[in-house]
């Protein structure tokens, strides 16, 4: 006998209020935390006598991780593309990935492909990332973009937790629909939120929300006259915040994308930011600051974007 697959479509369950509305909403194929639903990635790094190791993975769909590879600069960090053999994220989808990295250990996670949210007509798509770096550890973070097409209603929500001497890269870009076709800004809302916090207490949020049927992206001083958005967080609570700052402000402005460096509050690092016509060109600005705050954190540079 079939077992009945609960329908969780509670505006309680919602992660902002703007997404109560698609809450409700039932999906007409499978429900909200049917199987193939609710994908759940666990993935720990602990430091070996060879260098960094996965110690621990646990995947279910779409999530699939084929083991770890060894071709980053750093000579002791552990590398991992997380896959997936579906076409992209789809109404009433939740997704969680919660990823440990244990003292001294260095490990770099991203995404084998670009996230695509798929077109909605009922309920929403989101995604939560929980991260954790042991004392004197490292994490970058650094997945490829989302691809928000057309009536795409996605929130995500990354949480970022570092002991004492931890790092971490963060990365995210947003892209606007497929643009080649024209899509831009046809997407329904998109919500973004991080949090990271020290072995002192909270460190810094960040939120994104962009809903084009209620505020013009394009608009001045949001997104203007480009379409990509990028941000590249160094969080490296009691380093020179400053100093970085200006170091990556330095590199980044020589990129074609429009992009600047700030310190964050408390002292917790630095946030990159670049706008672009052209996920590519985001990238690079945002690889290129990458690249000079590894040298500084690990003495390594930012690997390469080969996903082999």
């Amino acid at each position: 006998m079939a077992t009945e697959v609960p329908d969780r479509t509670d505006a309680a369950d919602a992660p902002h209020p703007a997404f109560e509305g698609y809450a409700a909403e039932s999906p007409p194929q499978a429900a909200v935390g049917a199987p193939g639903k609710d994908g759940v990635l666990k993935l720990t790094f602990a430091p070996t006598s060879g260098g960094t190791a996965l110690v621990h993975d646990y995947a279910t769909v779409p999530f699939h991780v084929s083991g770890t590879l060894a071709h980053d600069p750093h000579p002791d960090a552990a590398t991992v593309f997380v896959q997936s053999p579906t076409g992209g994220v789809a109404q009433g989808d939740r997704h969680d990935v919660a990823i440990s990295v244990e003292g001294n250990a260095t490990a770099h996670v991203s995404t084998q492909s670009s996230t695509k949210v798929q077109s909605m007509t009922h309920n929403y798509a989101a995604a939560g990332a929980s991260l954790s770096v042991g004392r004197g550890g490292h994490l970058d973070y650094v997945p490829e973009p989302t691809i928000l097409h057309a009536d795409a209603r996605y929130s995500q929500d990354l949480t970022l937790s570092l002991d004492a001497g931890a790092t971490a890269v963060l990365g995210d870009i947003v892209v606007p629909g497929r643009l080649a076709r024209g899509e831009r800004f046809e997407f329904e809302r998109y919500l973004s939120r991080v949090r990271a916090e020290g072995p002192n207490g909270p460190l810094f949020e960040d939120a994104t929300h962009l809903a084009p049927g209620e505020s013009d992206p394009a608009a001045p001083g949001v997104l203007g006259e480009f379409a990509v958005y990028g941000t590249l967080f160094v969080v490296a609570p009691g380093t020179d915040a400053a100093g970085t700052s200006d170091e990556l402000h330095a590199v980044v402005t020589d990129c074609e994308a429009r992009a600047g460096a700030t310190a964050l509050p408390n002292g917790a690092g630095v946030a990159v930011r670049a706008l672009g016509d052209r996920a590519e060109t985001v990238q690079s600005a945002l690889h290129a600051a990458w690249d000079s705050a590894r040298r500084d954190l690990v003495g390594a540079p930012a690997p390469s974007g080969r996903k082999y």
